[in-house]
């Protein structure tokens, strides 16, 4: 996954490029929790693209990577907003919500336009209530 931090806290994410690896996606993450400050995720890329499998041992090292991080994770991840203009995919993404916040510890809200989604980002930063 690549990591876009230019936009802080507005984090966007694609899918894995060339030369990407999760060792360095996660300690890319890392950083971003070190900075002690809340965050928005947010991806064009929506649900329904593919992405290459991932062996066990990435499987397994993402696993224990999140558990070390998930309180960090709570704390500071807002959300991870998806855009995605497919009204079905949008759907279909909230059931697969349930099972990634519980595995993440943030929500994953699916918007149908980037401007919805940076409003949304914008509210979900907001420290007023």
């Amino acid at each position: 996954m690549r990591i876009d931090a230019t936009q802080f806290p507005f984090v966007w994410l694609q899918k894995n490029t060339l030369g990407d690896t999760q060792e360095k996606s996660l300690a890319e993450f890392e950083d971003l929790l070190a900075r002690d400050e809340a965050f928005v995720l947010l991806s064009h890329e929506g649900l329904g693209k593919e992405q290459p499998a991932h062996t066990p041992d990435e499987k397994k090292q993402m696993a224990l990577w999140m558990k070390r991080h998930k309180t960090l994770l709570k704390k500071y991840v807002k959300a991870s907003i998806q855009i995605e203009s497919n009204f079905t995919k949008r759907i279909a993404g909230k059931t697969f919500a349930i099972v990634y916040e519980k595995f993440w510890g943030y929500p994953m809200i699916m918007t149908a336009t980037e401007n919805e989604a940076l409003t949304l980002a914008k509210k979900l930063l907001d420290p007023e209530p």
